[in-house]
């Protein structure tokens, strides 16, 4: 809660992005590391109303922010502004791009599997497809119970998008990079 009061007093979550970017800096120098709650407190503070009001792809200065801090604390990030993104309801397609460009680009390994069972626990939609694939992309090796997880998905939810071209181009990535793990 002091930390949170003291983002209020700082009106970090309205600072200008460029000055976003220095604070980030800032952060990844402190030592030792934060931890981890105090790190998904900044990544709240700092982040999550700027993501989530997007109306159009983020600046520089955002995407430079959003990946420094995602280069320390990625798990808390995930924790707490992926969730929210994917929690979303509506289209949010700049979110949704830039939650895409974060696994692709940002994430660990660690982080892009949390980001699959994140998407795994809620019903599978159009706005999430491109998030499975992005993770898919990244040709991770899924463990065992996660990889299951999303065949069972995918499987369950076919009728549903029966006409849907990213459900197709999802299930041939999971074909053709996987094929030896699908029986």
């Amino acid at each position: 809660s002091q930390l949170e009061g003291l983002c209020s007093f700082l009106q970090l979550s309205t600072c200008p992005e460029h000055l976003l970017v220095r604070f980030c800096g800032w952060l990844l120098a402190l030592t030792p590391n934060l931890s981890y709650t105090s790190a998904t407190v900044l990544a709240e503070q700092l982040f999550l109303r700027r993501v989530l009001s997007l109306t159009q792809p983020p600046s520089r200065h955002l995407m430079a922010a959003l990946a420094s801090f995602c280069s320390k604390y990625s798990q808390p990030f995930c924790r707490v502004l992926v969730a929210a993104v994917l929690q979303e309801p509506g289209e949010g397609a700049e979110q949704t791009k830039l939650v895409c460009e974060l696994v692709e680009e940002c994430l660990e390994p660690d982080s892009v599997r949390l980001v699959l069972s994140q998407v795994l626990e809620l019903p599978l939609s159009e706005k999430l497809l491109p998030v499975v694939q992005a993770v898919l992309g990244r040709q991770e090796v899924l463990p065992p119970e996660l990889f299951d997880l999303l065949v069972l998905t995918l499987c369950r939810q076919a009728p549903a998008f029966a006409t849907s071209l990213n459900y197709a181009k999802l299930v041939t990535a999971m074909l053709t990079m996987y094929q030896s793990q699908v029986s």
